[in-house]
């Protein structure tokens, strides 16, 4: 098998903030992150405003009105000798496959519920350029929507040293790129009041997932606050036929505000058949459960495209006949020219023998000639 990927890209992100159910320091000191200030560049301070609604945690969570505006600092030191750019990030929180919440950069598209984007109501620089032993404050602002809002707008600051080059190594032919950063969660919330889950089926569909076939679920958290705890447990079979092909069972999950997840089940290495499935889904939160089931079609393409990209899967190649016929006029032809050679050798030497048989009688008639003189004499 050929390998595809020649270079890999591996960014580590070090989250330096936890999620709103994990207790941190009061205060993320800069004397905090010292020792990470190697791999990053530069250390930060955040600084809580009076709407914080709670201590020790190491992360934004303000109590905000309709309209408000606000800004809110970040202190940036470059204790190193060299300037250095800091790259500012301003991402809403999402969910990826696996039931973890993300709020760094991340390609996660926005779910569909959602009605009030992070990177819209929190603006900011781009960038922080910070000169060798420079302190520098980052100001981000904040405006509510004027409508007001139910729940919470969950997301996250990432700071990130750009031009990270000195983290490169090469390791069994591989590039590997070391890519550290910050991120910072900020939840904006105009009111405690806890709001009921509800989730939502998008589809089920097929697919693949790390290049492996796989069949997905996609579903929504539609309301504007965390799912916790939840757990996943789904199963696919064909339809009219109760045996279980494939089934794949989670916990611990969580999900983001008014986000979506793509859950795949593995199809354990085999190959994808067409045809019409029925995929049953049960999903459980604390006493909140949805079940659904659903029907799906995987077509002769998708299942022939998949079978095709699967790193995992032996292909069953017809015949080649464009390489058959080639293989078989090459040995003609090989077959042809030796047959030429030979027989332009065998009329060759034909010919020479003809043409020793000539001079051999020439000579022999001489001969006789001769003796018929001396005889004569």
């Amino acid at each position: 098998m050929k390998k595809r990927i020649n270079v890999i890209e591996i960014i580590s992100l070090i989250v330096l903030m936890l999620l709103p159910s994990v207790l941190f320091t009061n205060t993320a000191h800069a004397d905090d992150n010292d020792d990470l200030a190697g791999a990053t560049g530069f250390t930060y301070r955040v600084h809580f405003p009076d709407n914080q609604m709670e201590d020790n945690i190491g992360y934004y969570k303000l109590k905000m009105a309709k309209g408000q505006e606000q800004t809110i600092n970040v202190t940036l030191t470059n204790p190193s000798e060299e300037k250095l750019t800091v790259n500012v990030g301003l991402n809403g929180a999402v969910t990826n496959q696996n039931g973890v919440i993300e709020y760094g950069d991340s390609d996660i598209e926005n779910d569909e519920s959602l009605k009030f984007d992070f990177a819209d109501i929190v603006t900011g620089p781009e960038f922080v350029d910070l000169e060798a032993g420079e302190t520098k404050t980052l100001e981000l602002q904040i405006k509510m929507p004027e409508t007001g809002i139910e729940g919470v707008i969950a997301g996250g600051i990432q700071l990130m040293k750009v031009n990270q080059e000195d983290n490169i190594s090469d390791e069994g032919g591989s590039r590997i790129i070391n890519q550290y950063a910050y991120v910072i969660a900020m939840l904006l919330q105009e009111s405690e009041g806890k709001l009921t889950p509800n989730l939502k089926l998008n589809q089920v569909f097929a697919g693949q997932s790390n290049y492996r076939n796989a069949i997905f679920v996609d579903f929504s958290n539609i309301i504007p606050a965390f799912l916790n705890n939840m757990t996943v447990e789904t199963q696919i079979n064909a339809k009219g036929n109760d045996t279980v092909l494939y089934e794949r069972k989670q916990t611990a999950m969580r999900m983001a505000p008014n986000s979506f997840i793509q859950f795949p089940i593995s199809m354990n290495g085999e190959r994808m058949v067409s045809g019409t499935y029925v995929a049953n889904i049960l999903i459980t939160s604390g006493d909140q459960k949805w079940a659904w089931t659903e029907e799906f079609e995987i077509t002769q393409e998708d299942a022939d495209k998949f079978n095709e990209r699967d790193v995992g899967l032996v292909q069953e190649k017809g015949l080649n006949w464009q390489l058959i016929a080639l293989i078989v006029g090459a040995v003609l032809l090989i077959i042809g020219m030796i047959f030429g050679i030979m027989t332009y050798l065998r009329k060759k030497k034909q010919q020479k023998e003809l043409e020793e048989k000539k001079v051999n009688k020439k000579k022999k008639a001489s001969q006789s000639k001769g003796k018929k003189r001396l005889l004569g004499e």
